[in-house]
């Protein structure tokens, strides 16, 4: 049975090199899921100057800017959108196209149809306004302990399996 593994990181470079890492396990980057608020230093790099970003086509592949540039050639359905309550926020994964669907139901719903309690959804939601990187995976039984490893020794915090 799938598992959510899921981790808060401070920096683009720990959800970069976490998904490196992934790819380099033979893991499969597909179900990876990153969200990054545009407020993040780290994640402001992908507006490239421009103001009043609305909502990029998601669904069908859109990458926008360099945010999580390394992981841009890992991840498909990168894209930006507005999120009411949170603004604008980069996604990429399976989570992308989830947003993309139900920007009213914000993150939290996203999490939620991704099989991730409400609870902690919104507890991620929180760490994201804060401006931290939401990085998630879903993963094979057999696969989630080595998963949880990668995401701790990349610099993960909150690492908990859903």
């Amino acid at each position: 049975m799938a598992q959510n593994v899921v981790g808060i990181f401070e920096s683009q470079e720990q959800a970069e090199n976490a998904a490196r890492e992934v790819k380099e396990n033979g893991l499969r980057t597909d179900d990876i899921s990153i969200i990054a608020k545009e407020e993040n230093d780290n994640a402001q790099q992908m507006f490239n100057g421009r103001e009043n970003v609305a909502n990029d086509n998601i669904s069908d592949g859109t990458v926008t800017g360099g945010v999580l540039g390394g992981v841009t050639g890992l991840l498909l359905g990168m894209g930006t959108m507005v999120i009411p309550g949170l603004g604008v926020i980069a996604a990429a994964g399976p989570i992308a196209g989830l947003l993309s669907g139900a920007v009213t139901g914000g993150i939290v719903g996203g999490l939620v149809d991704l099989g991730i309690p409400e609870e902690a959804g919104k507890r991620y939601e929180a760490e994201i306004k804060k401006g931290r990187i939401l990085w998630g995976m879903q993963s094979e039984e057999e696969n989630v302990e080595q998963v949880t490893d990668i995401l701790r020794n990349s610099g993960a915090t909150e690492v908990e399996r859903h």
